[in-house]
């Protein structure tokens, strides 16, 4: 009951007066009905299955590798429906123009050739694979899977602070979070229609399956293994 926003930075829980904003009012509540106590317990159990599961994030540094435990956040951040859903567009969208982007790249290349990107740029990087000019992925897409970092600016807009292609990180830690935090809060999150991950991840294996071109084929995903920083 004591908590005030932070002038000039846009507060996700609350809005100018303190008032809780209409997405977290219901989560609000029922954290309030759960106690500190009880809270404290749920938020233990979360902890506790990270580390069963042993969810951490390697860091490297002078003095070589360290494993650190993944800092959950027990909180979630809500976003509402129709909020999202814009959001959701707006990544689907720019994924595509990086799609349609390395299609040109390897293929008939008009943005080199009206100047809209420089031939140069392109050469010198050392990701280029010039083998691969003029040729079609079996899937149709050259990019498949895709990662964006988000944050809210301080207008309240949503920006993208970084874009992840390469090697897409996120995907697990974001699923071991929804698992951790699901056990602390299931009651909860059942009670307010929490949108599921399962689909997504069905969806990225029957894309795999898809590309294997062959009944009964299997798809093998290669990883740099659990020493990586971003393993999960």
């Amino acid at each position: 009951e004591h908590y005030q926003p932070i002038d000039g930075v846009v507060d996700e829980m609350v809005d100018a007066s303190g008032s809780p904003r209409p997405v977290w009012k219901e989560f609000i509540e029922a954290l309030e009905e759960l106690g500190p106590e009880k809270l404290a317990q749920r938020f233990a159990r979360a902890d506790q299955y990270l580390r069963d599961a042993g969810v951490y994030y390697r860091v490297y540094d002078k003095a070589g590798a360290n494993e650190r435990e993944w800092p959950l956040a027990h909180v979630p951040l809500l976003i509402e429906e129709q909020e999202w859903a814009a959001i959701s567009a707006g990544l689907v969208q720019r994924a595509e123009l990086f799609e349609e982007t390395i299609a040109d790249i390897y293929g008939p290349n008009r943005l080199v050739e009206k100047g809209i990107l420089p031939a140069g740029l392109i050469a010198a990087s050392p990701e280029y694979l010039r083998p691969v000019v003029g040729t079609r992925p079996v899937s149709g897409h050259f990019l498949h899977f895709c990662a964006f970092e988000l944050g809210r600016g301080p207008d309240g807009r949503w920006w993208v602070l970084g874009d992840r292609t390469q090697a897409p990180s996120g995907a697990g830690f974001a699923l071991e979070n929804r698992v951790a935090t699901t056990r602390a809060l299931s009651d909860i999150y059942g009670e307010m229609h929490v949108h599921r991950l399962a689909g997504f991840f069905r969806r990225f294996r029957d894309a795999l399956n898809g590309m294997a071109k062959v009944s009964g084929g299997r798809v093998a995903i290669l990883t740099p293994g659990p020493l990586n920083e971003t393993y999960y």
